[in-house]
């Protein structure tokens, strides 16, 4: 099967490429018929690159204590992630973007520029809407603006209005936010974390690539196959952009090429930096200590997923990083017989860590 003039670059189902001829060159379509060739064969070995410095940017959990934002909590996990080499994104799921308000959001964003001192973060712009709503240009402008004047890099995040629309619309509209950015990161976002979350499909995520002031996409498909589809395209035709793994079931997706940002990596900030630095050194303790963060991630991001957050405020109360365990109010909660699990992961943890930093 070869590219035509049908609307998809690929089905969900792998079985064929095709490619809408109106918005690219002969010699471009030419290049994914060769590359479409290869990935009938593909073996995701190939695209394993050892001794790779990986970009991790873990999003902040938004702590909590007698229902109120924990600020000093906030604030001293922020420097905590700095220090461990990660850039913190705010202002995301696990900062509760879908429950906070502007005021609490204007907050988060106004501490962590005083606290970033110039060091890179990234910060989302959330807008919340209806199943029937119209794409909102003027809100995402504003969120923008509000984001890149505290400093931040913004990242988009999908919205009702924006993912009902054509392809052809989506695209245009990314391309209208980006006239309003320095550089900025964009979602795909399962619906298991959102309902208003969208997987594009792989025609829409390669032009939404090759916007030049777009540094990168978080995929949070929660699966692997898109993730290395997207990563074969990359590689083809914009190798300087970034695939960051939204997957917390699979981080292991770093050795194929991927970044990351995800939510997992605020429970250990620490950990995920030593893990990474195992896999650019060629140290084989990168597998043993990926093993343990995976099983985390599997533990805390079983269904309901977004309660992860709790776990993720379990975990840190465990670590003796937050003065409580709570969740925020409206936030999906955890049972406290989760505890004992995540007790003997923590311990596990801080084991290998010792062992790591000796």
């Amino acid at each position: 099967m070869v590219f035509s003039n049908s609307i998809d670059i690929l089905t969900e189902n792998a079985n064929e490429i095709v490619l809408p001829t109106r918005r690219w060159s002969l010699s471009r379509i030419n290049l994914l018929n060769d590359l479409w060739r290869k990935m009938k064969l593909f073996d995701p070995k190939e695209l394993i690159v050892p001794n790779r410095k990986i970009r991790g940017i873990s999003a902040m959990l938004l702590p909590v204590a007698d229902g109120q934002v924990d600020w000093k909590g906030f604030d001293t996990h922020l420097e905590r992630t700095f220090a461990a080499g990660l850039e913190p994104a705010v202002n995301m799921d696990t900062g509760y973007a879908n429950l906070i308000d502007d005021s609490t959001r204007e907050k988060v964003l106004a501490r962590t520029k005083v606290i970033a001192g110039g060091r890179h973060y990234v910060a989302g712009v959330f807008i919340k809407d209806h199943p029937d709503s119209a794409f909102d240009h003027s809100a995402y402008s504003r969120g923008i603006e509000t984001v890149q004047r505290f400093g931040g890099t913004p990242i988009f995040f999908q919205s009702y209005g924006l993912v009902s629309q054509s392809d052809d619309e989506i695209i245009n509209s990314y391309q209208q936010l980006a006239a309003n950015c320095n550089s900025f990161l964009f979602f795909e976002l399962g619906k298991v974390f959102a309902p208003f979350g969208e997987i594009y499909s792989l025609d829409v995520f390669s032009h939404l690539m090759q916007i030049p002031n777009a540094e990168g996409a978080k995929h949070s498909s929660l699966e692997r196959l898109p993730e290395w589809q997207r990563l074969k395209i990359r590689n083809q035709f914009r190798p300087e952009f970034s695939v960051f793994t939204g997957n917390d079931l699979a981080i292991d997706m770093v050795m194929y090429g991927s970044d990351y940002l995800l939510g997992l990596s605020t429970f250990a900030p620490d950990a995920f930096s030593l893990r990474d630095e195992y896999w650019k050194t060629g140290d084989s303790r990168f597998y043993e200590l990926n093993d343990l963060l995976q099983y985390l991630g599997c533990y805390a991001f079983r269904g309901p997923t977004p309660a992860y957050k709790h776990s993720a405020a379990m975990f840190l109360r465990l670590r003796g990083w937050l003065n409580t365990n709570e969740t925020y109010p409206g936030a999906p909660e955890r049972s406290n017989t989760d505890l004992d699990v995540l007790h003997q992961i923590a311990n596990d943890l801080e084991e290998k860590i010792r062992g790591g930093v000796s």
